[in-house]
């Protein structure tokens, strides 16, 4: 759109087309305007400037993100710094990618590299196995901390440590045989990363998923019984039966982890 000016065709600002855009799509009043760290001013300033001189309420919060790094810098194409996203997806699967760039608290740097990269997702696979393990349920109740870290300021690290804290306890129930208590908790540990957008059994993440529901029921029935195996050899010093039945565990795909409450097992991911 132009209008003609004495000057040639004039055209809305970038700080115009915002405030434009915003009241058109959402009205004169709305809750939560968000956006970079670096756009606070000039631009969000002028945004609030020019709706309020039209007499719009226009925003009620404002929330600034701060910025991806690399090296220190902000990624800007400027710089030549950007990572592509299908480039990150080539190391990573989508949802691994999500929890990543979200794992950080929304005010603070997240200083991009590959290996914190593939930190974050190996955190979030110990979160998949145990619903893995545990079989399909119900979306529960998040926890009353868990609800306490998102009221403070969308505190995610903090959210992220309660989810972390009650897959520790839900493979604990496993481990012991308390498979009600690990459905609970998985109940509740799905309500948490739905609230974050990576529950694993979400259908958003179901496909190209490589096992059935069945399917891993029925392993972990039998891995459990070759870890009590183990377990037992273990108990009465026969080394050479419990590495067998770990080697045996790591050529089949499955990765054993000691812990101090029991043995657990995951999948390997590609």
């Amino acid at each position: 759109p132009s209008w003609p000016t004495p000057w040639g065709e004039g055209r809305p600002g970038w700080h115009l087309e915002c405030s434009a855009m915003a009241t058109w799509y959402l009205g004169d009043t709305f809750d939560i305007h968000g956006g970079g760290l670096d756009l606070q001013f000039p631009h969000h300033e002028n945004e609030i400037a020019q709706a309020h001189a039209a007499g719009d309420g226009f925003a009620n919060y404002w929330m600034h993100n701060h910025w991806v790094t690399m090296s220190g810098e902000k990624m800007s194409k400027s710089l030549g710094n950007v990572l592509s996203v299908p480039n990150m997806l080539e190391m990573v699967r989508p949802v691994e990618l999500r929890y990543y760039l979200g794992s950080a608290h929304y005010r603070s740097v997240l200083e991009y590299s590959e290996a914190a990269l593939q930190e974050a997702a190996a955190g979030y696979r110990r979160i998949e196995d145990f619903l893995d393990r545990v079989g399909p349920v119900p979306v529960g109740e998040w926890t009353a901390d868990f609800a306490a870290a998102m009221d403070d300021d969308i505190a995610v690290p903090r959210a992220l440590a309660e989810i972390h804290n009650a897959v520790r306890a839900g493979n604990t129930a496993l481990a012991s045989g308390s498979r009600d208590d690990a459905a609970r908790i998985a109940s509740s540990v799905r309500a948490m990363t739905a609230v974050l957008g990576v529950d694993p059994q979400d259908e958003m993440w179901a496909e190209g998923a490589s096992t059935s529901d069945g399917a891993m029921a029925a392993l972990d029935v039998l891995v459990d019984a070759e870890l009590q195996r183990r377990t037992t050899a273990r108990a009465s010093q026969d080394w050479a039966t419990a590495d067998a039945v770990r080697d045996r565990l790591i050529a089949a795909g499955i990765d054993v982890t000691d812990t101090p409450d029991g043995p657990q097992w995951s999948l390997k991911k590609d």
